[in-house]
């Protein structure tokens, strides 16, 4: 409607301006009409310019040098009908998408979709969530799964390398003890329970304070080595790689990362093992005789590094390819070992049928330790403390079976008894370390600390035995040949 406004308006002063101009040229005598005349008349255009103005604005309908600022005026009033215009308008902004390598499309602004809501509770295994985006499992009719090679030499080469390297002795001091390298880990990712991190930070600390007191290596690891071995069976890859990588490593220590040191001042009686190449905690006729699937437990247990431990993993670890091949053996063990739910296969129950059905290969070099906690079962141990701080005797390792600290399934003790027990169990085994520094917790049952003894200007002469045992290995062996 503006526009034909316009272009009416326009034209009617068009026709007046050129009559206007007819009727000067008719008044106006010829003699009089000079150059300068015509030019201050016409603004200095020529005859041409003038009939090209008048036939543009004929055509058009507006007058020349009109078209820039109208033009202007409505993009202007436009873009303020858009912007300001009512929201249900049909005229709305167009909103783009661009698309790289394809063609350009408009769309029009559409209402995010609401998010996502959070998943549901799931009671998924530790393996089913484990093995989220890993390949295809393996199939009962692929062939059977393998470490890698079989080194048949192993011993003589080992043998060779430390011969080779007399500054990495596989015995060390004091007293020449074999090397030992304990190995803990836990899995890649972030642990959806909040206090899971935590918990396993507080445990590898538990594992780094006995280490320092004794003298041992320690290796923490995180990465799943190989996609078939996960879960339980993370672990074996783990022991294979770490013995051909340390061949001055005598021992390697695995401990899960639920098991927490609770002697700290405890040291292993290595001299029992000079002719064993497995330490597990457990008893043999358990084992043998009733076929119990509890008869040893490997949470925390010792293997040399040898041909026999190689050879070992290698034998267990068909047993536990990721899929069809681990539930089937699930189902066997069930049936052959006593008491054993039938769930998918697990190392433990691997290495007790093997040992079962393989004893006259595999036994004579296996140790049942069961003198101290290798292994202690955390529901027996964890509301006793006290009574065993006065005692004068506590177990080594409290294990605790069944409390996941990164996770927490349907078969799961209840959280807040595990998570009591826990904080028992790091606190016992800190006040012990704390001591050695005058300072011991509250309570078992809680963070806070006080002084309990007095400061000393000499602490590596302190006459207590106890808080001498808790000193670094170099410092009690300079202590006790002074």
């Amino acid at each position: 409607m503006i526009v034909l406004i316009a272009k009416t308006h326009t034209k009617r002063e068009a026709f007046v301006s050129q009559g206007a101009c007819n009727s000067r040229r008719r008044t106006t005598s010829p003699a009089s009409n000079s150059i300068a005349t015509m030019e201050e008349q016409h603004d200095g255009k020529s005859a041409g310019d003038r009939r090209s103005d008048r036939f543009r604005q004929y055509y058009y309908g507006f007058p020349a040098g009109t078209t820039i600022p109208l033009v202007f005026v409505l993009l202007v009033a436009g873009s303020l009908f858009l912007i300001l215009g009512p929201s249900n308008s049909v005229l709305t902004l167009p909103t783009l998408r661009v698309v790289f390598n394809n063609p350009i499309h408009i769309t029009a602004a559409a209402t995010p979709p609401p998010p996502a809501p959070p998943p549901a509770a799931s009671n998924a295994s530790e393996e089913d969530i484990e093995d989220i985006g890993l390949p295809p499992p393996r199939q009962l009719s692929d062939p059977p799964y393998s470490l890698g090679r079989v080194i048949p030499d192993y011993d003589a080469r080992r043998s060779a390398w430390l011969a080779a390297h007399p500054e990495f002795p596989a015995r060390v001091h004091p007293a020449g003890r074999p090397r030992v390298l304990l190995v803990t880990g836990s899995a890649p990712c972030r642990c959806p329970d909040p206090d899971g991190d935590h918990l396993l930070l507080r445990a590898f600390k538990n594992k780094a304070d006995y280490c320092r007191v004794h003298g041992l290596e320690v290796f923490y690891n995180t990465a799943f080595l190989d996609h078939e071995m996960s879960g339980f069976w993370a672990k074996l890859p783990l022991l294979r790689s770490l013995m051909m990588a340390h061949p001055e490593v005598e021992f390697i220590w695995w401990m899960d990362s639920d098991a927490v040191f609770t002697d700290m001042a405890f040291e292993l009686p290595w001299e029992r093992y000079a002719a064993h190449n497995l330490v597990v905690h457990g008893w043999e006729a358990k084992m043998y005789e009733e076929k119990s699937w509890v008869g040893i437990n490997t949470g925390s247990f010792l293997i040399r590094n040898c041909q026999w431990s190689l050879d070992l993993l290698h034998a267990i670890a068909p047993m536990g390819a990721r899929g069809p091949v681990r539930d089937m053996h699930g189902e066997l063990f069930a049936k052959e070992l006593s008491g054993r739910p039938p769930f998918e296969a697990d190392d433990q129950s691997a290495l007790i049928y093997l040992l079962v059905t393989q004893r006259e290969k595999w036994g004579a070099k296996v140790f049942f330790e069961n003198s101290y906690e290798l292994n202690g079962f955390w529901e027996l141990i964890v509301d006793r403390y006290e009574e065993m701080r006065r005692e004068g005797r506590w177990p080594l390792v409290t294990h605790f079976v069944g409390c996941k600290p990164c996770r927490r399934y349907a078969d799961s003790y209840p959280a807040d008894r595990c998570r009591l027990g826990m904080e028992r169990a790091f606190n016992f085994a800190d006040d012990q370390i704390l001591k050695l520094y005058g300072f011991g917790h509250e309570s078992l049952n809680g963070t806070a600390v006080q002084r309990v003894g007095n400061d000393t200007g000499g602490p590596l002469d302190a006459e207590n035995e106890e808080l001498g045992r808790l000193l670094h290995p170099t410092f009690r062996a300079i202590a006790k040949t002074a």
